[in-house]
């Protein structure tokens, strides 16, 4: 399972030109596809191609991504002009392999508390928003920023709080939320 579900895709999969290029079908426009990102990062452990999926950046590339005028992946994204972006458009900015370069600081941090303004991550964050600034303005990237900044404090006060309610219960003797007794069968029923 550990070998199939994890080190498949971590073992330096920049290192392996098949990750993204398909070892059968050696075709940088297959490459530049979003899909290509979705056979490592999703699932219930990487759910990064759900998030691309339904955001308006997804949905655009969804919706358009079979009419070359609107995404020719024909060409190398310095001479691309998409109507939206694709997962590489942004994590590999001007044709670059080192996908974790413009990665964002969720990534790294998770859904931490840690101080999202500390000096470790002003230059991730600014390299971050300056890609967002090749089709936003300046202060569309730095509010989206902070508003997924409110979001991440918030999802972890939430964390916190499930897992103390948890705790309790488990003080309380009701560490078993179905006992055996009243757990419906295969079949559904009591």
């Amino acid at each position: 399972g550990d070998t199939a579900g994890c080190t498949f895709c971590h073992t330096s999969p920049e290192e392996r030109c098949s990750t993204c290029h398909q070892r059968h079908q050696f075709n940088p426009a297959v490459a530049r596809k979003s899909e290509q990102c979705k056979t490592c990062h999703w699932g219930k452990d990487h759910r990064d191609w759900e998030a691309y999926d339904i955001s308006i950046h997804g949905t655009v590339y969804q919706v358009n991504k079979w009419d070359p005028t609107q995404f020719d992946m024909s060409k190398k994204f310095a001479d691309a002009d998409y109507v939206g972006p694709t997962c590489q458009y942004c994590h590999m900015r001007g044709g670059h392999h080192n996908v974790q370069r413009l990665s964002t600081v969720y990534t790294s941090m998770g859904m931490s508390n840690a101080d999202r303004g500390a000096p470790l991550w002003k230059e991730k964050r600014d390299t971050w928003a300056s890609v967002c600034d090749d089709c936003h303005s300046p202060r569309f990237a730095r509010e989206n920023l902070q508003a997924m900044d409110e979001a991440c404090k918030d999802a972890g006060l939430k964390y916190t709080e499930t897992f103390k309610v948890a705790e309790n219960l488990m003080l309380d003797g009701m560490g078993e939320p179905m006992p055996k007794d009243l757990a419906p069968d295969w079949s559904g029923q009591h």
